[in-house]
């Protein structure tokens, strides 16, 4: 069978793209780069906010026509949206042949294998998800990185999320996994890990001894062929100083790069929010990890518009971020999410004012990111080369995630993608850096 999966949402979403991929090849099944060339076709679906979940359905539509046209013969639905709405989804699509939650890769890859219908959906309800152990994943590119997901779930209560409704409890993945993921993907040429989950810093808090994300950064940092690992999602809540201290230090493979989904600075909103760290004491763990890593990464996330939020809590956070100035920051409209408690508060912001904070954010920031690039002209930074066209390679630097953050462009040749390369900065666009090779490389 030749199949072709629709990959949508996070990176963590596709992460289980390729581990489905895997195991569709191992058992014997052809993955394809387009629904074109596909007898099946999987799409691993978003459901965290609604305009993921209009992605997810407007894709299974938009492929429903392929099929109807005879382009494929089956169309199958994965993830976050199976999970929640699975049932709904084939009472509205009959485009769909079945749909599968999470926890349901083994009756996924049955249902391929004998190309069957089936008009229901198989999946574990979310407090029964246990880590599910995944064989090798199949790689969709040939990129320089990696993500690798560390945990699954959360055990947090954020007024406004549905994850821990979908992905159940934490669960940390084992430590001997990981590392074996991780020497496989450096094996297939990549040489950045990026480590993904709900919450990085829980890492190990239910495995049996006293592990925590430290051993298994030291784990990692042993990996040969690893040269850069970046650790994602750091909650406030459970970032320790051993942690900002270890990510600081010199000579670690593991980044200074801090990503701290602060969501909002304004007390109110944060009780809102029930997040646990008020105004105080982030900024003590702010002075903290620029005392340790001066010249490391400051990255966050806010969401605006949350129930209750007026101008004057907007307008704080507003100048929480000129105080601050972060190296990087994304900004989320707040999306009402059903069965949330956030859902049900009143005082709910209209969406045009939503989507005016989302601006004033970002033009703030703008501001900040310009300034900033234009005080790196001149100088030499160490950048990992993502591609390489003719003349010019598009790279990052240490402070930078693929995606999300800031790219530099460099004109040159005889740069490969996987290396590493000391660029001398010419010139500062609003996010992007463009230079040439420098003189003296590593």
């Amino acid at each position: 069978m030749r199949v072709y999966i629709q990959k949508l949402g996070c990176p963590k979403n596709d992460v289980d793209a390729e581990y489905i991929a895997g195991r569709l090849v191992d058992d014997g099944h052809e993955v394809v780069a387009s629904a074109e060339l596909a007898d099946a076709v999987i799409v691993n679906t978003c459901g965290f906010i609604l305009p993921a979940k209009e992605e997810s359905i407007n894709e299974i539509l938009r492929l429903g026509q392929l099929k109807k046209a005879g382009v494929f013969q089956r169309l199958y639905a994965t993830g976050c949206l199976s999970q929640k709405h699975g049932d709904e989804m084939l009472k509205g699509m009959p485009e769909l042949d079945g749909a599968f939650g999470l926890g349901a890769l083994d009756a996924l890859a049955k249902t391929i294998g004998s190309g069957a219908v089936n008009k229901k959906t198989f999946k574990t309800e979310s407090r029964h998800l246990g880590y599910m152990e995944w064989r090798d994943r199949f790689l969709f590119d040939s990129l320089p990185y990696a993500y690798v997901k560390i945990s699954d779930g959360c055990d947090r209560a954020c007024s406004y999320c549905t994850i821990p409704s979908i992905r159940g409890r934490y669960r940390s993945r084992p430590l001997a996994s990981i590392v074996r993921e991780a020497a496989h993907l450096a094996a297939n040429g990549k040489r950045e890990l990026i480590l993904v989950s709900q919450e990085a810093t829980m890492w190990g808090t239910e495995l049996p001894g006293s592990a925590t994300v430290i051993d298994l950064l030291q784990a990692l940092d042993r990996v040969s062929g690893i040269e850069w690992i970046r650790l994602m999602y750091l909650h406030p809540a459970a970032l320790t100083d051993e942690l900002i201290d270890y990510m600081a230090a010199p000579g670690n493979k593991t980044l200074a790069y801090f990503d701290l989904p602060l969501q909002h600075v304004n007390d109110d909103i944060l009780k809102r929010m029930r997040r646990t760290v008020g105004r105080a004491g982030i900024e003590r763990m702010l002075d903290r990890i620029r005392m340790a890593a001066p010249h490391g990464t400051l990255r966050t996330t806010f969401i605006v518009g949350l129930p209750g939020e007026t101008e004057r809590r907007f307008g704080e956070l507003v100048e929480f971020m000129e105080r601050w100035k972060f190296d990087r920051l994304g900004v989320f409209p707040y999306s009402a999410e059903a069965g949330t408690p956030a859902q049900r508060m009143p005082g709910q912001v209209p969406e045009r004012v939503k989507n005016e904070r989302v601006d004033i954010v970002m033009s703030r920031q703008r501001e900040y990111a310009l300034a900033q690039n234009e005080r790196l002209t001149g100088t030499t930074v160490e950048v990992l080369i993502d591609s390489v066209s003719e003349g010019e390679a598009i790279g990052r630097t240490r402070a930078d995630c693929p995606e999300i953050d800031q790219e530099v462009h460099i004109t040159g040749d005889g740069l490969a993608v996987g290396s590493i390369c000391r660029v001398r900065v010419e010139a500062a666009d609003g996010y992007d850096l463009r230079g040439t090779p420098a003189k003296e490389q590593p």
